[in-house]
């Protein structure tokens, strides 16, 4: 088992599990949008391809194993069951089913932040085009978003859609329950955007109040599962009915005649299938949330782990004493109400996050955000090293 201080030094003994993806060798600061993949993630897509050399078309009783671990992996960073997750290739497809289960001709009020990813805020935008009023809740001041969020919610209101944490900033949006309990009040459903939490802290269910809501999220940020592994949440109960359904959904009963009348929806998961689909992902994700388990990499240990590190980034970029006209950090809060990375305002991000990368430091941005995320694996010599890269880059910019 890993002890979470021996992941805040240098070397970073994680390191040695991510030989291909050459995390000792480069400086990494994506992990908010996408870590290294663990070595042994390769040993699942191979196994993928044999698989389907062997098998042919009889392959689908190991895919549809792996996609039982991979449930298995969601549900425990829940502390749900997996019964109550579905799969899904992207969270666009499966907050566009979740959408297409609403009922907007009797409700046709949606309320949703102004701090939204961009695939709810491009799918309710357009929504709003066909007369489904769309309300949107400033996102700047996240501790008080849930009150806000509850005080909008009436009987018109079909679902409430939030982010858990913000994607621009990395705030933390705490008192979800309040949401869910207005939500609860008003016949309303929550949608909960859990993308940028797992794997950068713990999310459990019943301790967030929300176990009747929706989730949605995925593994391709903290939790190093790679592209085509997302997942919806449903709760207890779940007898929505999404008019974007696939034949998945009744592939328990393929053999039957098709049934007359109202479109029949499978049991559980089922219900918001799709179609066919490119496994391979769900053997590379098996693969890493067996790694994860088997190393350690609990909830808590990587929440540990993050703020160990983007602490030390935020000292150290402090330390720098630059320009705040330049570049400055929200000091408003704590670290711990913040996610797995660390946002610095600048009018110039753009630029310095295009001169970081030609300086060997590879990190993203956001409107007038850079975004430093780092992961479990970065040694405390190359958290260093990246705040001294940043700052001979805004010296030499300025």
């Amino acid at each position: 088992m890993i002890d979470p201080s021996d992941l805040l030094a240098t070397p970073n003994p994680l390191a040695s599990r991510y030989t291909r993806f050459r995390v000792a060798e480069r400086l990494l600061f994506t992990g908010h949008s996408h870590q290294a993949w663990p070595d042994r993630a390769f040993d699942g897509q191979v196994r993928a391809f044999h698989d389907a050399a062997e098998l042919a078309d009889g392959k689908w009783e190991r895919a549809f194993a792996m996609a039982d671990r991979v449930r298995r992996g969601f549900a425990g960073l829940l502390g749900d069951v997996p019964e109550r997750i579905a799969l899904g290739p992207s969270t666009f497809d499966l907050v566009l089913r979740f959408l297409s289960g609403l009922p907007l001709r009797e409700r046709p009020r949606l309320v949703t932040t102004d701090g939204e990813f961009h695939t709810i805020r491009r799918l309710l935008d357009r929504i709003a085009e066909e007369g489904v009023k769309v309300v949107k809740i400033p996102a700047d001041d996240a501790p008080n978003l849930a009150p806000r969020l509850a005080t909008a919610v009436d009987g018109r209101t079909a679902a409430v859609l939030v982010s858990a944490v913000l994607f621009r900033d990395a705030r933390i949006v705490p008192g979800l329950r309040d949401v869910a309990s207005a939500c609860e009040r008003a016949g309303t459903r929550l949608l909960v955007d859990a993308y940028h939490a797992l794997g950068a802290i713990p999310f459990d269910l019943a301790d967030q109040g929300l176990a009747g809501a929706w989730v949605v999220g995925g593994g391709y940020k903290y939790l190093q599962l790679g592209e085509g592994n997302c997942f919806l949440r449903f709760p207890e109960g779940c007898d929505m009915r999404p008019v974007a359904t696939g034949w998945f959904s009744e592939f328990d009963e393929l053999a039957a005649a098709p049934a007359a009348g109202r479109t029949p929806y499978g049991r559980g998961p089922l219900r918001f299938a799709g179609s066919t689909y490119d496994p391979v992902s769900h053997y590379r994700a098996a693969e890493v949330f067996d790694f994860f388990e088997e190393a350690g990499l609990t909830p808590q240990l990587l929440r540990e782990v993050s703020l160990g590190q983007t602490g030390r980034l935020a000292e150290r970029f402090d330390a720098l004493d630059l320009d705040p006209a330049v570049i400055t950090r929200d000091r408003s809060a704590p670290r711990s109400m913040y996610g797995g990375f660390l946002a610095l305002h600048s009018p110039f991000a753009g630029p310095l996050c295009r001169e970081l990368g030609r300086r060997g430091v590879l990190a993203d941005f956001r409107g007038d955000v850079l975004r430093l995320g780092p992961a479990p694996y970065l040694s405390t010599a190359q958290l260093d090293a990246a705040i001294g890269l940043l700052g001979e880059t805004v010296s030499d910019t300025r």
